[in-house]
């Protein structure tokens, strides 16, 4: 327990009920915001129980609640992802580095109050650097919302209230990195450059662009995480998908994974690249207010088998190293984000699709946003401070 100024009380909680409190906590701070989606609370108990996150088998992680006059007024996890450590400095991870995450604070006081435990707590474990907020791996939500306030997020992404900068930063936090989120209308076609480069790989009978074989979704969706962990491997904040990790995300996301919205390449019969694309839930859960029960069931199972009108998320995409330097990337990307976007507009009516995140100094992502002519929307920032 730490006991700051003004009666702020901050205590570690853990077991089922602890970890309930925090997330209960954590959805009332999510109702204060205007275009909050909630979210449904197994699945958010279920990232912060080691018995279900395979996260937790590779990182130590400690939550805390912070109370004022026996009320509760903000939370944060502090961990430290193990694989993390042994990555090169570099590329945004590495030895020393430390996490906070699910970060909510009633104010200034208590924000500044939840950090310093977390720097302590990381500090006791001999860590040099806290980044954040990472809630938990960086495949999950990474970064704070800085920018994009004014709409609901979509599926997978995080959404946070403007004031909490201000407040990581009057800390002493200061911006290591940033990421983007692209809005696309999928119902225009592509300028005529991308239409050309499409064709030319629809003429080249040595790509084939094929959906996900749902028959065969177990070997699919390894092959699809095997090229992402090579294809990100030298990317800023990558983490390796480990097997546990690629076991769960299988189980995961069968449900709404729709096989003519996901796509894997091949080059001489050889996969070497992908396209995953998630119906956007978020629409639906905010009708059924994040509720499963009493009839919030029956709107999710109908959703799932046929998401009509729903935007269209972009989360992953990813190219073999070996090609990366090649204009056969550039040309693959194109042809699956076209595929794709024919696809959600003649199977769901869709209109609106989100690309991202995108880290705002990959220039090759970066290019290929541009090109389609999508439009920044959502702008989340990582920070860092020494301990």
């Amino acid at each position: 327990m730490l006991v700051s100024k003004n009666n702020i009380v901050i205590d570690p909680v853990d077991g089922k009920k602890g970890r309930a409190a925090f997330v209960d906590l954590g959805r009332e701070f999510a109702a204060r915001e205007p275009n909050h989606v909630p979210q449904l609370r197994s699945e958010q108990l279920e990232l912060v129980d080691p018995a279900k996150n395979p996260f937790f088998g590779h990182a130590t992680v400690q939550l805390f609640i912070a109370t004022r006059s026996g009320k509760p007024v903000g939370r944060i996890a502090a961990h430290i992802d193990h694989l993390a450590l042994e990555l090169p400095r570099e590329q945004g991870m590495g030895p020393g580095t430390g996490m906070f995450g699910y970060f909510d604070a009633e104010d200034e006081e208590v924000a500044h109050a939840l950090l310093s435990r977390a720097r302590e707590w990381l500090r006791a474990k001999d860590m040099t650097r806290m980044i954040g907020p990472i809630s938990l791996s960086i495949w999950e939500e990474p970064g704070l919302l800085v920018k994009g306030q004014d709409h609901s997020p979509m599926i997978m992404m995080g959404h946070h209230p403007a004031h909490y900068a201000g407040w990581i930063e009057s800390f002493g936090m200061t911006e290591t990195k940033r990421l983007l989120t692209y809005d696309l209308d999928i119902q225009k076609g592509f300028p005529k450059l991308v239409q050309r480069i499409v064709a030319s790989g629809e003429r080249n009978e040595r790509i084939r662009i094929r959906p996900i074989d749902m028959k065969r979704w177990d070997e699919e969706i390894r092959t699809v995480l095997h090229i992402l962990n090579d294809a990100w491997s030298d990317n800023w904040g990558f983490v390796p998908f480990t097997e546990a990790e690629i076991d769960h995300a299988a189980k995961k996301m069968k449900p709404i994974i729709k096989p003519r919205l996901n796509m894997i390449a091949e080059f001489d019969g050889r996969p070497v690249a992908f396209m995953m694309v998630l119906p956007d839930i978020n629409e639906t859960l905010k009708k059924v207010d994040g509720k499963l029960f009493p009839f919030g069931w029956f709107h999710l199972l109908r959703w799932l088998r046929k998401p009509m009108g729903a935007g269209m998320r972009v989360p992953l995409m990813g190219v073999l190293k070996e090609f990366q330097s090649s204009r056969l990337a550039s040309q693959l990307a194109f042809m699956m984000i076209e595929f794709i976007r024919r696809n959600a507009v003649e199977d769901y009516g869709s209109t609106r699709g989100e690309i991202g995140w995108i880290l705002d100094d990959n220039k090759g992502m970066v290019a290929i946003a541009d090109t389609i002519e999508s439009t920044i929307n959502r702008e989340y920032v990582i920070y860092e401070k020494p301990l």
